[in-house]
Parts: C-alpha cells; sequence; structure tokens
C-alpha cells in the first residue's frame, strides 16, 4: 500500500485533513492537537508533516516553534520510518525529537542514518489519566484561580519552571497573560497565601492536559502541588473531562504521588537532541542504531531518565 508524505505551514489545513486520525486517540494526540490548535489561533510559524495511506491519515509530526524539536504522533514502523525520510531528504534540521518512546527511537534511527546526526536521548516523560480518584491527601488549604493582580507572582513561578525543566523563558509574559485571560492559571491557597501552581489547558476532544505544576522551594515536601493537582483534576473529572499529564520519569518521587491519588501511567515519552553532521555525538550513531536493534530500553538510557517501565503501555 502506497504510504505518501505531505508537507504543510498551515495548522488549519492539518486540523481539517487529520481531524478523525486525530479524535481517534484524543488523549494520546493532545499533546499534538494543543500545538495545532495554539498555532491556528497565534499565528506562529511552523512546519507539519501528514503521513497519508489509502487516504487515511496514519501519522503526524509537527513543529513550531521552528527552533523546537520535533513533536509525533503513535506511528508503526514504516509510517515512522517513511517520516524520517520524507524531512531528511527536504534539507530540514531538526534540533530534537519528542513523542512515544518507540516511535521516537523508530524515527531517530532513520533519521540518523539518512541524515548522518546523532539523536542523543536527555529525558524520558510519562502519560498519565486520572480514571478514578485514590488515596487524598490531607493538606490544609484550598484550590482557586490565579486572579490578574497575581500576574507577577505567576510570571516569577511561571519562569522558574521553566528554568528548572530547562525550557525557554522567551514567552513567559504572553503565556501568563493568556493563561489568565482564559482562566487557566490555578493555586493551592493556604490561609490567604499562595504556596503552589497548576495550568489546565485547553479543552480538545473533552480531554484537558494540566501542566506546569509547581512548588517554590521554600515550600516543597509539604503535599501541596499533590493537592492542587488532585482537586483541580477531580473539578474537571466531575465535570465529565478526561484529565491527563506528563511527568518526568527521573523523579520517582512525583510518580508514586501520582500514582497514589488516582492517575494510571499510559505511556512514556522520549525527548532527544540532535547533533547535525561534523559533530562530535555525530561520528558515533551507536545510541539509536543500537535502538533500532535492541529495543527502546537501551534508546532511554541515560542519567536522566529513570530505567524502569520504559516500554510502551497500551491503554
Amino acid at each position: 500500500m502506497e504510504l505518501r508524505v505531505l508537507f504543510s505551514d498551515d495548522p488549519a489545513f492539518l486540523l481539517s485533513r487529520a481531524g478523525v486520525f486525530l479524535s481517534s486517540q484524543p488523549v494520546l494526540h493532545n499533546l499534538v492537537l494543543s500545538i495545532l490548535h495554539a498555532r491556528v489561533a497565534q499565528s506562529d510559524p511552523g512546519r507539519y508533516w501528514m503521513a497519508i495511506q489509502q487516504d487515511d491519515t496514519v501519522g503526524l509530526v509537527v513543529q513550531s516553534p521552528l527552533t523546537f524539536p520535533a513533536t509525533m504522533t503513535l506511528m508503526e514502523r514504516p509510517v515512522a520510518t517513511a517520516m524520517a525520510d520524507a524531512i531528511a531528504e527536504a534539507g530540514i534540521d531538526l534540533p530534537g525529537i519528542n513523542g512515544e518512546a518507540a516511535t521516537a527511537a523508530r524515527f531517530a534511527g532513520q533519521w540518523s542514518e539518512h541524515s548522518k546526526s546523532a539523536a542523543t536521548p536527555f529525558q524520558g516523560n510519562r502519560l498519565y489519566e486520572l480514571l478514578e480518584i485514590g488515596e487524598v491527601p490531607e493538606v490544609e488549604g484550598k484550590l482557586r484561580q490565579a486572579d490578574p493582580d497575581e500576574r507577577s507572582l505567576m510570571i516569577l513561578w511561571t519562569r522558574a519552571f521553566q528554568h528548572e525543566i530547562g525550557e525557554s523563558d522567551n514567552d513567559t509574559e504572553v503565556r501568563v497573560d493568556r493563561g489568565l485571560a482564559a482562566g487557566q492559571l490555578w493555586l493551592w491557597d493556604r490561609r490567604g497565601e499562595a504556596v503552589s501552581m497548576a495550568v489546565s489547558r485547553e479543552l480538545l476532544y473533552g480531554v484537558v492536559r494540566l501542566s506546569g505544576v509547581y512548588t517554590p522551594t521554600e515550600k516543597r515536601k509539604h503535599g501541596f502541588a499533590a493537592a492542587c493537582v488532585l482537586a483541580l483534576s477531580k473539578q474537571l473529572h466531575d465535570a465529565g473531562y478526561r484529565c491527563i499529564l506528563y511527568t518526568d520519569l527521573g523523579n520517582p518521587t512525583s510518580n508514586s504521588i501520582y500514582r497514589r491519588i488516582g492517575w494510571q501511567k499510559l505511556s512514556a515519552i522520549a525527548s532527544s537532541n540532535v547533533e547535525p553532521e561534523g559533530s562530535s555525538q555525530a561520528a558515533d550513531l551507536s545510541i539509536v542504531r543500537h535502538a533500532e536493534c535492541a529495543g527502546i530500553n537501551r534508546f532511554l538510557e541515560s542519567p536522566l531518565a529513570l530505567r524502569q517501565e520504559i516500554l510502551y503501555s497500551p491503554m
């Protein structure tokens, strides 16, 4: 069966053409859906690829902003390799790769062979969904929305969160302003003092993704973040929405806390940096080649990735 890869710089076209595919698994496709909807609303530049087989969409790769890694949907091996070949043949330099662990490994292996670049894993994440409310922590305080007059605090905390996860803070103020306007910034309030923060992303196909969970260093180890996330996710869950979030596999404490309060693991996400041809990293492609030959566990073997439960777990 013929497999075609189409390129577009129009996110609205992908949402229209691949709508059935994206809505078929709204939890697993939420991150890609969020990127596409945000780019339609904000008109930021981007690159978008769609794999089509017998007129059906079978995979997507999105890159926006153009300095960000390419983020991809779950794809079968032939689709992932075809995507990597098409993007490499177009002369595109990708700074990184992000996606479901097995798909990311397949793409990275083919990309490295084709472009003579090295893809070096640097982070592993876990996608969770709240299926039922588990252990409820007894923590003083209550959930509330952030007020506009707390903008400076939200900027300070959001920037600190971005620094902790190694993310650019070039858009911090814009991000906070949009979050405040949309009512997406939430706080855990203890006796009138904000002590922890969480963000509820745009509702897409019945799914809300929580992100930006942050507690200032001096207020940690009191359960504020867990209480904030549980209260927010319960509020959304009771309203009939599916709630998801991503965690860093290198932080076993947060992973165990989320599981205790009712979050169920779905899949592992791998992130890799791409080194161009001629760099010291590009000379040795053993990591990604071994990922293709020996499996995804080896691909994710790095000090920043937890060496447990890496293989993809279906819903």
